[in-house]
């Protein structure tokens, strides 16, 4: 099997089972309780709070311990908005966010008045800071723009537009979700405050993410409870997946440029495959601004619902966009706002690679992709 569907989710990391094990067996306290198995629990959740501050450039108490990159997302983009409502309710969200991000401002527009006001991108999914300086406006109380997208691997420029929020006293949340682990990331950033991260995206567990938040901002919490996570996120801590998490997070992070420098040439070879077998594949993004790791590519006049099946009888594990859209025959909406016409954007497959892929793998899938290609009586004609 060729595995490249990284960005979807990512192979349990050794050092990441390891850390996790003790309190899968054993050590099965709850934080929260006094006792010594609690104190354990709770020195565990503590240790890997400060090992992931430490990654991010952060003190331990600003970052939010959530059950994966939704809730995350979720948190800071309603916690957020709702915590200013006073000041205002204009939201600011980018064009191309994760369903996280745009959801979460879509409830906020239908059930509590905000207003959202959408950031275009240019054709390399790509948003331009000076735009997001038009949109502001008095009553502006959050932008949300996320770091690298899931589907394309497009770059934003974070640090541009957390300066521009800053200078207008505006917060500003980023979806680090697919770069965490990727490319160089701190929250030192002027401007930045607050980022999103889940574990299962750099090689830890699924069913946990984090939340940086920066010193002195309020969040409303979206659900209640308890006192936990400094009364932000109620719930007993899943001690398990929190070790997983930090243990993922130092592995990921020591990786990352080795990773990026690897898996970029392979990625050009199954393009370059890709394109000699199939001339009028369409290369979606700018690959000098993407993640290293993914690919995305349109099949102009070919089935998309038929290549991903076909691949998958040949043993190669891809997706048509975000993985949290199954079922979904709709376009992606990442593709259509870099103005990808709709045919074309369901014709489409996102190939995303990991530590482990190899160019074996990609000379496989470039195979198996040719093979798929010649079943489509478009294509063939």
């Amino acid at each position: 099997m060729e595995y490249l569907d990284h960005n979807a989710t990512t192979p349990l990391a050794p050092e990441a089972r390891e850390a996790m094990l003790p309190f899968l067996e054993g050590e099965f306290g709850n934080p929260s309780s006094i006792h010594a198995a609690g104190r354990r629990a709770r020195a565990a959740v503590d240790d890997s709070r400060d090992r992931l501050a430490a990654i991010l450039g952060a003190r331990p108490h600003e970052i939010i311990f959530t059950g994966g990159g939704t809730e995350s997302c979720n948190l800071a983009v309603m916690g957020l908005a709702r915590s200013q409502s006073a000041k205002g309710k204009h939201l600011i969200i980018s064009a191309v966010e994760h369903h996280a991000v745009l959801h979460a401002a879509e409830h906020l527009a239908k059930h509590e008045g905000f207003e959202v006001s959408i950031l275009p991108v240019d054709p390399a999914g790509i948003v331009d800071p000076q735009n997001l300086a038009a949109l502001l406006r008095p009553d502006t109380v959050l932008v949300s723009a996320m770091h690298a997208n899931n589907e394309t691997g497009a770059i934003q420029p974070i640090e541009r537009l957390a300066e521009i929020c800053a200078a207008h006293g505006v917060f500003f949340h980023t979806d680090a979700i697919q770069s965490f682990g990727k490319l160089p990331l701190s929250v030192k950033m002027p401007g930045l405050t607050a980022l999103s991260i889940t574990a299962h995206k750099f090689y830890g567990p699924k069913g946990v993410g984090a939340l940086w938040l920066s010193a002195g901002i309020s969040i409303e919490p979206n659900a209640f409870g308890g006192a936990h996570e400094n009364s932000r996120r109620p719930g007993t801590e899943n001690v398990a997946a929190i070790a997983g998490l930090a243990a993922a997070a130092e592995y990921a992070t020591v990786q990352a440029a080795f990773q990026s420098a690897r898996l970029e040439p392979l990625r050009e070879r199954l393009w370059n495959s890709i394109h000699a077998s199939c001339p009028n594949a369409i290369r979606n993004g700018d690959p000098t601004r993407s993640l290293a790791n993914t690919l995305n590519v349109s099949f102009p006049g070919a089935d998309g619902e038929s290549l991903l099946m076909g691949l998958d009888l040949e043993g190669v594990c891809v997706s048509s966009g975000s993985a949290c859209m199954v079922g979904s025959i709709l376009p992606s909406h990442v593709l259509l706002a870099m103005g990808v016409e709709t045919a074309t954007a369901l014709a489409t497959v996102r190939f995303s690679m990991g530590h482990s892929t190899t160019e074996a793998d990609i000379d496989r899938a470039a195979a198996a992709v040719t093979r798929v290609l010649q079943l489509q009586p478009a294509l063939a004609a």
